[in-house]
């Protein structure tokens, strides 16, 4: 797993977390660098300032006598597409203004600064306001409609999977599978859960299909072999746990509210807030409760589907799967997709590498390669190998989320993941 240094790098060159050198340049040049400086250094930024102005009298002048104005020189698309000050705000912050910066322009906080930067744009016509209201009942009722779509599927395939034996099986299997991939992905293309960013799924339909097959597959490998199979499968049909998916999909759902009501808030809280601190202690709350709530409605769910399909819960590896998940999705959602896929990618290759060392354990002389994993089902089950991975995973990325979506640039056009039209 991967440390959360290498989370931070910026994704694209203009992500929102990117650094622009250009703007690190300019807030040297208008308003000094951030942090302090000793004696020295403060000399001989003086003096290179010195030699600037020497050469260039008109610009010191003017940055002199207006510095906001030169900043909003180097700002000005920013200041142009922005439809209210808080989208310059957000940018400021992405690209390293503070509070103690905005004091160097003669305000208090960087809200202050973009509220000046955005009344003294000259505009031609006044931009159309930003609905302040919420959606409308139409286009709610729709994303929701997509949102249950693939836990209905998925209870349906589940059922079919039930109620049918031979060929007719796999036929239902790989409908359902089609049918619950199509309708994740139209839920994932509109609504809270959607994202400009476009990420492969590929990870995460393998840590679904680990939640599905991998306590038989990892039981098997423990046995010796394919052949090895469990109590209960001399049919040939291989052991499924059918209810944690059941009740991952079923989340489906409660994760667009869940992620609806953390964008719509923070939003309210960035225009209720007058300083980047401010901001981060309020949304800091709002992110946890967030996801506690996801992870009380998922555990309902897991209780649900277990009783009602007869089988183990699964709550410690569903639980950590599902977490995983939804901090996942709203790190992309709000423009940090980069540290999400790391994440998850270093999750499945934990988990496949837990299977292929046992495989490998049985070669001659590589039976040390299967310890590790033998120890841990030895102490936890099966279920301790996802629970594992799946943890730490969903524990790393909660620990980024804290950082990242507690900022301001993260929550910019928060509003507008409801009304994509996908």
């Amino acid at each position: 797993m991967s440390g959360l240094g290498e989370l931070d790098r910026p994704e694209t060159p203009g992500s929102p977390g990117a650094w622009d050198e250009r703007s690190r340049r300019s807030l040297t040049d208008v308003g000094g660098d951030e942090g302090g400086t000793d004696e020295s250094g403060s000399r001989g930024a003086g003096a290179a300032a010195s030699s600037r102005d020497r050469q260039s009298p008109t610009r010191a002048r003017r940055s002199n006598a207006d510095p906001v104005k030169a900043l909003m020189h180097r700002h000005r698309e920013l200041c142009e597409r922005a439809v209210d000050p808080l989208e310059i705000a957000a940018g400021l912050e992405a690209h390293g203004v503070t509070d103690r910066t905005a004091a160097r322009f003669r305000h208090r906080d960087v809200f202050s600064l973009a509220e000046e930067m955005y009344a003294r744009v000259p505009r031609d016509d006044d931009p159309a306001p930003r609905p302040a209201d919420p959606p409308a009942p139409r286009v709610r009722a729709a994303w929701l409609v997509l949102a249950l779509l693939p836990g209905v599927l998925c209870a349906a395939a589940v059922a079919g999977l039930r109620l049918t034996d031979g060929r007719p099986r796999l036929i239902a299997a790989a409908v359902g599978a089609l049918a619950v991939t199509l309708a994740l992905r139209a839920a994932l293309r509109r609504g809270p859960l959607s994202a400009a960013t476009r990420t492969t799924g590929t990870w995460t339909c393998w840590l679904v299909g680990y939640a599905l097959l991998g306590d038989g597959l990892l039981r098997t490998a423990l046995a010796g072999g394919p052949d090895a199979l469990p109590d209960g499968t001399a049919d040939g049909a291989w052991p499924l746990t059918a209810a944690p998916v059941v009740a991952l999909a079923l989340s489906c759902a409660p994760a667009a509210v869940c992620a609806h009501l953390f964008a719509a808030r923070a939003r309210r809280k960035l225009t209720s807030s007058r300083g980047l601190a401010d901001f981060s202690a309020s949304v800091r709350p709002l992110l946890l409760g967030t996801f506690a709530l996801y992870m009380g409605v998922l555990t309902a769910l897991l209780t649900l589907t277990g009783a009602v399909l007869d089988e183990p819960a699964a709550h410690p590896q569903a639980l950590a799967l599902g977490a995983l998940l939804l901090l996942a999705r709203l790190l992309t959602v709000h423009g940090h997709a980069h540290s999400a896929t790391l994440v998850l990618t270093a999750t499945a290759a934990a988990e496949g590498a837990a299977l292929a060392t046992l495989f490998a354990g049985r070669l001659p002389g590589c039976d040390f390669l299967a310890v590790p994993v033998e120890a841990l089902v030895a102490v936890c089950g099966p279920a301790g190998v996802p629970a594992a991975a799946c943890g730490i995973g969903a524990l790393t990325l909660l620990l980024h989320a804290s950082r990242r979506l507690t900022r301001a640039s993260a929550h910019a056009h928060a509003d507008a993941a409801t009304e994509r039209p996908g």
